[in-house]
């Protein structure tokens, strides 16, 4: 701490000395500084606060776009949950810097307004009490020094110019001894001038001696009642340090991320999913559900059995189209040819664009709307139907229902 004040010289003559006449006004007006600055730092970090909002809605808009895309990805098992975990770790960072943003907007900014209100009391003719009592104090206990410091000066500038007339009398007078042309009685004039200025001298550096001295006497009190005007005044300041010190850890607290204890559990979480992927049991999931794990029913002899054939022939399912049951064929208003397919199930409308990737998937454009039919299955698929009677599969996550 000593480092920040050293370069300031002990010896160092200064002509705007805190005790020399009206140069307390810096101090008064570190009071008046205190209160503007409070202004300031709430909103630096108003504009911090929108830092941080942006990052979270930048989060927000990249969970949106790769959280679908990751779902119907074809990615399968652990290593499909770690990935996905990095979504749900940023969806909650994103919530946990929206509520960062917000604290340093009302709890750390609030803080400061109301401590500015309990601390700093405006006058009605403008300016601040605690500013004008502190000036007021050093007005009245420097007016009596101020007069006798005025009177010293006066006194001064007299004596040194006292001495300069007597310098320029005793040169005159030298400069007359070695000229013969001057008489007698001019030496003795200047002589004579010579003296008077010294008499002259004499008595004003008389009166500056006193006026030192009284000036001498009466700084002890002077400095005493300046000390006691400027000691309340640093603590008023000492206040205003020791309150910014406790928002500044406050507002530290609110950004450090390191010791934030939700964020830590965010990246713990996603630690877990992470070292969670076995690679064993994927490839035994893939095995079991895409591979030489799967069951078969491998051929064998059969009689041929009527019955049985037509029990087959009953429960054999039919093309896709035919499990959408029109309720109601109406002709449009532009063609009696077409068609409008009342099927049963529940309206949804795509938030992004499809391209099917396989001949049983649908495509559609966002903002199109679909009829789901069947609910979303373990890999996120739903199926549906277009208004131009198409059925298929869709990601589950690329349309919201439509409220009625």
């Amino acid at each position: 701490m000593s480092d920040i004040y050293s370069e300031v010289a002990e010896d160092e003559v200064c002509t705007h000395s805190f005790w020399m006449p009206n140069c307390y006004k810096s101090t008064v007006k570190r009071v008046d500084d205190g209160h503007r600055l409070c202004h300031e730092i709430v909103a630096c970090f108003q504009d911090r606060a929108k830092i941080e909002k942006q990052y979270a809605v930048q989060m927000e808009e990249w969970t949106r776009k790769w959280k679908p895309l990751v779902n119907g990805s074809s990615m399968y098992g652990s290593l499909l949950h770690a990935w996905q975990s990095f979504m749900t770790a940023t969806e909650r960072l994103s919530h946990l810097h929206t509520e960062i943003q917000k604290i340093l907007v009302t709890e750390d900014g609030e803080k400061i307004h109301d401590w500015q209100k309990d601390m700093y009391h405006r006058k009605i003719f403008g300016g601040f009490k605690e500013s004008y009592e502190i000036e007021s104090g050093f007005c009245k206990a420097q007016k009596p020094w101020a007069k006798k410091f005025k009177k010293l000066e006066k006194t001064k500038v007299a004596y040194h110019k006292a001495c300069k007339k007597v310098r320029l009398a005793t040169v005159r007078e030298n400069s007359s001894r070695t000229s013969p042309a001057l008489s007698q009685e001019k030496q003795k004039k200047l002589q004579e001038d010579r003296e008077k200025c010294s008499q002259d001298m004499q008595k004003v550096r008389q009166r500056y001696e006193k006026a030192l001295q009284e000036l001498n006497r009466y700084s002890p009190k002077y400095m005493e009642e300046m000390e006691l005007v400027f000691d309340q005044s640093q603590q008023f300041e000492r206040k205003r340090i020791l309150f910014l010190k406790q928002v500044f850890q406050s507002i530290h607290k609110h950004l450090d991320v390191s010791t934030n204890e939700k964020i830590l559990a965010v990246y713990s979480d996603l630690l877990q999913a992470i070292q969670a992927v076995n690679e064993q049991e994927d490839l035994r999931w893939w095995r079991n559900k895409h591979g030489p794990g799967m069951l078969m029913n491998w051929p064998q002899f059969e009689e041929w059995d009527p019955e049985k054939e037509r029990q087959i022939a009953k429960k054999k399912p039919g093309k896709e189209v035919e499990k959408v049951k029109l309720c109601s064929v109406k002709p449009t208003e532009g063609s009696a040819s077409k068609s409008v397919v009342n099927v049963p199930g529940v309206r949804v409308r795509a938030i992004y664009d499809y391209l099917g990737q396989e001949p049983d998937e649908l495509s559609f454009r966002a903002g199109d709307e679909l009829m789901k039919i069947e609910d979303e299955d373990e890999q996120g698929w739903c199926k549906g139907v277009t208004k131009q009677g198409q059925v298929g599969l869709y990601p589950a996550n690329y349309v919201v229902l439509v409220s009625d």
